[in-house]
C-alpha cells in the first residue's frame, strides 16, 4: 500500500532542515536473524537498512511502527518494546541538511505475507550484518543491544 506524503518535497526540506526527524525503524528478528531491506530509492539507495519512516504528528511511535510495517512491508506487527535510538550524521554528508533520530521499535510479526513497498526492492533476514548497510544502523546493530 503506497502512502500519501504529508509534505511537499519543498516543505520537507524546509521543515527538516531546521528541526530534526523524528522516525521509527523496526527491528524484526527471528532464527535467521534480524529483517532487514535493500534501498531502492535514495537516500541510501542499493543499501541494506532496517524498514522505517517518519513518525507522523499526532501519532505514537507503536501507531508509527505498525504503520510502516504495514506500508512498507505489507505485514501486521506487534511492539514489543524499544531497543533504543539511532542519530544519522550521514544525512548531512549526502543532502547537505538535515538530521534523523529514530527509535529502535523491537517488533514481533503478527500476520500477513511480505510485500514490499517502492522503497526496496529485497528483504532478507541476516545474522552478520552486510558491509552494505547504513552505516549508523550497521553500527547500531553490531553492538547487539536489542
Amino acid at each position: 500500500m503506497e502512502a500519501k506524503q504529508p509534505f511537499t518535497d519543498e516543505e520537507y526540506k524546509n521543515i527538516y532542515s531546521r528541526v530534526p526527524r523524528l522516525c521509527v525503524d523496526l527491528i524484526i528478528r527471528n532464527d535467521s536473524g534480524v529483517l532487514m531491506t535493500l534501498r531502492d530509492i535514495e537516500p541510501y539507495k542499493d543499501l541494506w537498512h532496517l524498514p522505517g519512516g517518519t513518525v507522523l504528528y499526532g501519532e505514537t511511535i507503536e501507531a508509527a511502527a505498525k504503520r510502516v510495517a504495514r506500508q512498507e512491508l505489507g505485514i501486521e506487527v506487534e511492539v514489543a518494546g524499544s531497543a533504543g535510538y539511532i542519530e544519522y550524521p550521514s544525512e548531512m554528508k549526502i543532502k547537505g541538511w538535515g538530521w534523523t533520530i529514530t527509535i529502535e521499535a523491537l517488533c514481533v510479526i503478527k500476520s500477513g505475507e511480505f510485500k514490499l513497498d517502492r522503497q526496496a526492492r529485497e528483504l532478507k533476514f541476516f545474522r552478520e550484518i552486510p558491509n552494505n548497510t547504513v552505516e549508523e544502523q550497521k553500527e547500531f546493530l553490531e553492538k547487539g543491544n536489542f
